[in-house]
């Protein structure tokens, strides 16, 4: 090679990680739900339209009330957990999914601003 050639070689960019959605978030459980054979370790939480909340108040929602979560969250979990398995699950775990729940509760800049302090 001469010193007016230049050798090109091929560049490599790093894979972004994808943009995390606002209207969902991962929760993952301390004490999995064994659901038959198969076992739900973590679940997934979208953000709850107006129509997902009818029969409960926005109060108690906001308050992650038992009864309230009961209702609200196999509407907008994935897998859809029933009920019953809403029920038995570990205090922490549902505090956790309620906590997530009364996030999206919250408008987009009151978010930001908890976020925010949380890491200052």
């Amino acid at each position: 090679m001469t010193a007016s050639e230049t050798k090109v070689t091929p560049t490599t960019t790093e894979a972004t990680a994808p943009a995390k959605d606002p209207n969902s978030a991962t929760v993952t459980l301390d004490s999995p739900i064994v659901r038959g054979e198969t076992t739900i370790a973590s679940v997934t939480v979208r953000k709850p339209m107006a129509g997902e909340l009818r029969g409960v108040s926005l109060v108690d929602l906001a308050q992650m009330d038992v009864l309230a979560l009961r209702k609200v969250l196999p509407r907008i979990t994935t897998p859809a957990l029933t009920d019953h398995e809403i029920g038995r699950l570990d205090p922490a775990d549902l505090l956790d999914l309620g906590s997530t729940v009364g996030n999206f509760l919250l408008k987009k800049a009151q978010r930001e601003e908890i976020n925010a302090s949380l890491t200052a």
